[in-house]
Formats: C-alpha cells, sequence, structure tokens
C-alpha cells in the first residue's frame, strides 16, 4: 500500500513539473515574439539572437549530457587502458628480467650461470628502500618506527626467504610452471587469514581456491615432465624429469607458505598502527637489505657473488633493471587502485600473469600440451569468476570515488606476483 501511495505521488509530482516547464516555455515564447516585433530591423541588422533574462528554469539539453557522458566514458577506458598498459608492460618486463637471470648463462662460449639470487633480492630491497625514504620525506612523514622492530624484521625475515625461493625455484622449472603456481597464492593466504585475523571465508571463496589449485595440479601432471624442468636444469646435468620438478615445486610451496604469511602479517601491522605504506615499506626493505646482505656474508657467497658482476657486468644492469621496473610498477600500481579501485586492478593483474606465461612460451620455447593449456583454462577462468563475483552489481561509472586519504595511504604496495 506504501508503495502504491509513494508511485502515485511520484506521478502527481512528475505531472506537475511538466505543467510548470511548458507553462513557462510559453510565456518564454511570448515574449522573445513581441522583442522581436519591437526590435526586428536591429536584431536583423545584428544577427542577435534573443535572450530571455527573466526567465530562471533552465530545461537540460539531453543531447550534450549524452556527449559529455560518452566523452568521459571514453576518458575512463583509456584511463584504465593506459594503467593496464603501464603494470603489464613493467611487470612482463620484470618476468622476462627474472628469466634471463636465473636461466641464461653470461658470458662468450658456454658461459657461467648466475648463482647467488640473494644478490639480486638485496640490489631490489636497496633501490626500493631509498626510493620510500625519499616518498617519505617528500610527504613530510615521520622516519621513526611506529610499530615494533621485531614486527618489521619478522615481514622482512619471510619476505627474503619467499623471494629467494622464487628465484631459486628457476634453476629447477620453467618460468610458466613458477608463475602459475603462483596463482595459488590465495590457499595459503586463507589458511594465514584463518589463523592469524580470525577471518571467516565464504563457500564460493573455498570452492575457487579448490578449482585453482585443481588447475595447477592438471598443469603440472600433463605432459613430460621434462618439459617443465628449467633449460638450466638439463644444461648443468642435474636429474630430468620428476627430480628437478620436484624440487622446484618444494621452493614454489615455500614461496607460496611464506609470501602468504608476509602479506597477512602486513595486513596485521596495518590494523595495529596507523602507518602509511610508505613508511611500512620503507622499514620492512631496510631489514629485508640487511637481511639479504648479512645472509651473503655469513654463507661467504658475496665475495663470488661480486667477482661474477665484476666479470658479466650485463648481470648487473639486468638487476638494476628488474629492480627499477618493480619500483616503477608499485607507482603505477598505486595510482591504479587510488583512481579505478582494487577490482580493476586484480583483472590487470590476472591478464598479466597470462601474458607472461605466454611471452615466456615465445621468447623461451616452452612447449605446453593440450591438458596444460586445459589447466590455464582453469585457473585463469576461476580467477576472472572471483573478479566478476567480487564486482557484481558495480557498473563502470564515468568517476569512479578513490579511497579517502588515509585509505589510499594504507594501501599496501604489491608484490610481483
Amino acid at each position: 500500500a506504501k508503495g502504491g501511495k509513494g508511485a502515485r505521488l511520484a506521478i502527481m509530482v512528475q505531472s506537475d513539473l511538466s505543467a510548470l516547464v511548458e507553462k513557462e516555455l510559453e510565456e518564454k515564447r511570448e515574449r522573445t515574439n513581441a522583442q522581436a516585433q519591437e526590435h526586428g530591423p536591429y536584431l536583423k541588422r545584428r544577427n542577435t539572437p534573443v535572450v530571455d533574462r527573466k526567465s530562471t528554469l533552465t530545461v537540460p539539453n539531453l543531447d550534450n549530457r549524452e556527449e559529455e557522458e560518452e566523452r568521459t566514458t571514453r576518458g575512463y577506458y583509456a584511463g584504465v587502458g593506459t594503467c593496464a598498459s603501464g603494470i603489464i608492460g613493467t611487470l612482463v618486463c620484470y618476468g622476462i628480467l627474472q628469466e634471463r637471470i636465473m636461466t641464461r648463462p653470461y658470458g662468450d662460449g658456454q658461459g657461467e650461470y648466475f648463482k647467488h639470487s640473494l644478490l639480486i633480492v638485496f640490489v631490489n630491497r636497496t633501490l626500493t628502500c631509498l626510493v620510500a625514504l625519499v616518498t617519505n620525506v617528500v610527504k613530510g612523514q615521520p622516519i621513526r618506527p611506529i610499530a615494533p622492530l621485531y614486527s618489521y624484521a619478522s615481514i622482512s625475515l619471510s619476505n627474503v626467504v619467499a623471494t629467494s625461493c622464487q628465484y631459486e625455484a628457476l634453476k629447477y622449472v620453467t618460468f610458466p610452471v613458477q608463475t602459475l603456481a603462483k596463482t595459488a597464492k590465495m590457499v595459503p593466504v586463507m589458511l594465514w587469514g584463518t589463523v592469524i585475523l580470525a577471518k571467516r571465508y565464504t563457500w564460493p571463496e573455498y570452492s575457487m581456491a579448490v578449482l585453482v589449485t585443481l588447475g595447477c595440479t592438471l598443469f603440472l601432471l600433463s605432459g613430460d615432465a621434462a618439459t617443465k624442468v628449467s633449460s638450466r636444469h638439463h644444461a648443468i646435468g642435474g636429474s630430468a624429469g620428476a627430480g628437478g620438478a620436484a624440487w622446484g615445486g618444494a621452493l614454489m610451496a615455500g614461496y607460496l607458505g611464506f609470501d602468504g604469511f608476509t602479506s597477512t602479517f602486513q595486513e596485521r601491522l596495518f590494523r595495529g598502527y596507523e602507518m602509511t605504506s610508505h613508511h611500512q615499506v620503507l622499514f620492512i626493505t631496510a631489514f629485508s637489505s640487511a637481511l639479504a646482505l648479512l645472509s651473503l656474508v655469513t654463507a661467504g657467497a658475496l665475495g663470488p657473488a661480486l667477482s661474477f658482476v665484476s666479470d658479466h657486468p650485463a648481470c648487473l644492469w639486468d638487476m638494476l633493471l628488474i629492480s627499477s621496473t618493480a619500483v616503477t610498477s608499485q607507482f603505477v600500481i598505486a595510482y591504479t587502485i587510488k583512481t579505478y579501485g582494487a577490482l580493476v586492478f586484480a583483472a590487470i593483474m590476472t591478464t598479466r600473469q597470462l601474458i607472461s606465461i605466454l611471452v615466456s612460451n615465445i621468447l623461451f620455447r616452452h612447449p605446453m600440451e593440450a591438458g596444460q593449456w586445459f589447466g590455464l583454462i582453469i585457473v585463469f577462468g576461476t580467477l576472472y569468476a572471483k573478479i566478476k563475483m567480487k564486482g557484481k552489481g558495480r557498473k563502470p561509472t564515468a568517476a569512479v570515488m578513490a579511497p579517502s586519504g588515509a585509505e589510499e595511504e594504507r594501501q599496501p604496495l604489491q608484490q610481483q606476483a
């Protein structure tokens, strides 16, 4: 009953407004005609339109409004396309350089393989730390610890271990295998979220995690095991087939576990303390640089690592370039999340992973069989379905509401997944 009364009231109001508009337009036409008769010769000479200054009622121009909306929509998609190009471009370059450093020899002839992945971690974290320091200074943010130092140190330790596992895995498995394994990151993140943050997840989320795991398993079990083993592992005479893939799989399991802990504990740190992402990154990368350097020194690998890059300067340039692409991507990622939201960013990152696998297959000649393509379809189909589920009911509008200032500042920097 209340709904019917409301509808009738709305119709009455609409009718009254329509009548008011018609009346005002009629009065306007009469005044215009009167002015035209009075000043007709002058108006014809000047070719000047008559402007009715008494009328205060404005009738919206629907054609102009539609044109404006069309221009704004075009601008929205152009902006998303630009951000997508920046993220995909930098991170695909990151993946190519990662595979080049860890799986291709440096030097003439047979060349030498780079063995010291912790040096890459050290260079990357040091450059990121310097950029975070400059950003904090420019923004006038405090350069002092807000949380206990052991909180930063624990995140740094898990981050260094996760990144080292990621690089070391490329000694045993191909880049497509490594990248596809990263898509299963949602499984350890959900486990750590339940344990550390007491989160609760829905059945669709659990189902999607299972589907992603099944797709990854199908990819790994399909085809000859030797095709999933890194060319470097073959070249140095390592065990072909299941042996090399098992070592790579174990390292990727370590990456997933430690990386899931890193992101979950970062979220807990944001919840417990008022800090910006740049502040957190500054201290985490500072500890990470120190831990990577300490590990190199205690393992006796610092001297050989520096000797290698001294003998092969191209390796040093590759490390500097991979660090630069990683840092650059973070600024594009931050702008994308701020302007277009996390949902658009998730779709871009999922697309980037798929493109990275395809580019690696072309550049480094990784053959894939039908079962592997089917597993790939299951994984990325599930990821896109997850994005669509999160965005259900949302429409891409001309102006996307950005997060508030505090929310933007607390947006954690993303890992190069």
